[in-house]
Order: structure tokens, then sequence, then C-alpha cells
């Protein structure tokens, strides 16, 4: 069986899609298969979401920061495109043939987290789990939206 291939896209791929990559091919079981890519890729992953993560027993520190546009002109096909970034960003979205559906699911940018060490960890953790809330929907129920784009 075919498995239902989703694409998470943010600015820079360092944080919030790589979140949701990783809840999706860790919860997913042998049904889903997540990617994830940024608009704009940093130069590599937030270390508050590597943090996070490992505490939540995922580590992503060996991940890359991926270009959502190398995607596209590679042909990779996607069911789900799910923008994890603002309003504003999401539009720079390329649009995937053979896509089901495009959604956006918004969430506060961790790089623009700002305090102490404990402070962003705060921040981040509640990112991490809003993240994780959405995507455990999303498994139980693929037609769930979310936030629909179109």
């Amino acid at each position: 069986m075919e498995k239902i291939r989703i694409l998470f896209v943010c600015v820079h791929n360092s944080a919030r899609s790589q979140i949701a990559e990783a809840y999706v091919n860790n919860l997913g079981g042998d049904k889903y298969l997540a990617e994830s890519a940024g608009i704009e890729p940093g130069p590599g992953l937030n270390p508050y979401v590597v943090r996070a993560m490992a505490e939540d027993g995922i580590d992503i520190s060996h991940n890359s920061v991926d270009k959502v546009f190398d995607f596209f002109r590679e042909g990779r096909k996607y069911h789900y495109v799910v923008t994890v970034c603002d309003e504003s960003q999401q539009e720079q979205c390329p649009v995937f043939p053979g896509m089901r559906m495009q959604m956006h699911w918004g969430f506060p940018d961790p790089s623009k987290f700002s305090g102490t060490d404990e402070v962003i960890m705060e921040l981040v953790r509640k990112v991490r789990d809003q993240i994780r809330e959405k995507v455990q929907r999303f498994l139980k129920n693929p037609d769930f939206k979310g936030e629909v784009k179109f």
C-alpha cells in the first residue's frame, strides 16, 4: 500500500516543520511518510527545538534543512502540503502536482522567542506540544483540516 505523503513547510525549516515531520514519522506508523522543507532555509536546526524534541524521545539532531523549491523541481508528489508558518509566508509555497489538499496550521516562530534559556525552552515546548496535538488529530482523522488555505 502506498504511504500517504505529507510535506510540512515553514520559513527556515529549522523548527516548526521539523517538529511536524518528526511527529508524523514517529506516530503515523506505516501509513504515513512526512518530509519538511523551508521557503528560505536557515543554516541549521534550531537548537532549542532539537532539545525539546529530545525531551519527548525524538532525535532530530541529524535532520537536514531543505528548500521547498528543490522538492518541487525534483517532481516530488504529496497528498497533503501543510504550511506551519505565518500567513505572510504561506503564499510563497509552490503548488505540487497531484496534491490532494493544502492546509495551513499556524504556529509561533521559535526563532523569534527571546529571554532566558528557561523562558525560550518553555515557549518552544508549548509550540512542540501544539504541533504534536495537531498531528495526532490529523492522524486520527486525515479529513481534519485545521485551517484550510482554500
